[in-house]
């Protein structure tokens, strides 16, 4: 089921892409962000919104705000995708130049999008793809959000060595900063230049999907940056239902992204490294008996095992 109330000649500069999937509060409270973020209409927009089959109302919460909003498209898929296949899903149906890629957990903070589209239009020449300061839910801590790519040593930093504490896997830069990844959670590019590239791999059902785009989009030579003066609220797994969904579906994505793009060799190492992360996880929680870090671990080194 799709609604759109744009005529064929109407042609939005930037089409804004959302998946909702359990999240109808907070993807409610981010549209509400968007369109008080343009308060002034300086550019405009589309916003394609799918959801992934919730069901938490989602849907026809969805449907009803979409009736209120001409620049809205609305998609209702009867199963749930995932979040790469559902981007992909909604940039076939995007109509404007530019393309924001903005996850339903994110609160727009002032005129982010403009000053982010502005600033992306202002130097789509030398770049092409650009993520935005991410912040915690208090508005003013940082949220780590791009870094370098998950090399054997970055990743060892990030399982071992608190690697986002010493800045060795993932930071949030306070100037123009050229990097090898932004965070999912918002990426500005344009709809030529994410089709150019094949979009997500559909192949990730979720996390890690934008490392594997924008490495494929290094390989072409394509340029990113991170730029810190457009700020977004970004809650962060919002529709993961806890922690050890998202640990389990790191691990199967740092996996793919071995597989897909390094040699077996490093394939191998990296699945060491992942068991001893997980055989260290497990012996601290049967030592303390959290029984998080157990299911957990238990569950992530079977993910290893059994691949």
């Amino acid at each position: 089921m799709a609604s759109s109330k744009h005529s064929n000649g109407d042609r939005p500069e930037l089409s804004i892409i959302i998946i909702s999937f359990n999240t109808k509060q907070i993807t409610l409270q981010c549209l509400d962000s968007v369109f008080a973020s343009f308060k002034d209409k300086r550019h405009s927009f589309e916003i394609i919104v799918i959801d992934n089959a919730s069901i938490d109302g989602s849907a026809d919460a969805l449907k009803t705000y979409a009736k209120t909003k001409p620049e809205i498209v609305y998609i209702a898929n009867t199963e749930n995708i995932g979040f790469g296949k559902a981007n992909n899903q909604a940039a076939k149906r995007a109509k404007g130049t530019y393309l924001l890629l903005l996850n339903s957990d994110t609160i727009v903070l002032d005129n982010a999008i403009q000053k982010l589209l502005e600033f992306y239009i202002e130097h789509e020449t030398t770049m092409q793809f650009v993520g935005a300061k991410l912040l915690e839910k208090d508005g003013k801590t940082p949220q780590p959000s791009c870094g370098p790519f998950y090399t054997l040593p970055v990743v060892f930093a990030a399982l071992f060595l608190r690697g986002d504490y010493w800045g060795l896997t993932r930071s949030s830069p306070d100037s123009i900063t050229e990097t090898d990844w932004v965070s999912g959670a918002c990426i500005m590019t344009t709809l030529k230049e994410f089709n150019a590239i094949g979009g997500f791999s559909e192949d990730i059902f979720m996390y890690m999907e934008e490392i594997d785009l924008l490495y494929r989009s290094k390989k072409l030579h394509r340029s990113v940056f991170f730029y810190p003066n457009a700020r977004f609220i970004h809650l962060g797994s919002a529709s993961s239902g806890g922690k050890t969904y998202p640990i389990l579906q790191v691990y199967k994505g740092f996996i793919y992204f071995y597989r897909k793009h390094h040699s077996t060799t490093s394939l191998f190492l990296l699945k060491t490294m992942l068991k001893l992360k997980a055989l260290t996880a497990l012996a601290i929680g049967r030592l303390l008996n959290n029984q998080y870090l157990i299911q957990t671990y238990e569950k992530a080194y079977k993910l290893v095992e059994m691949d």
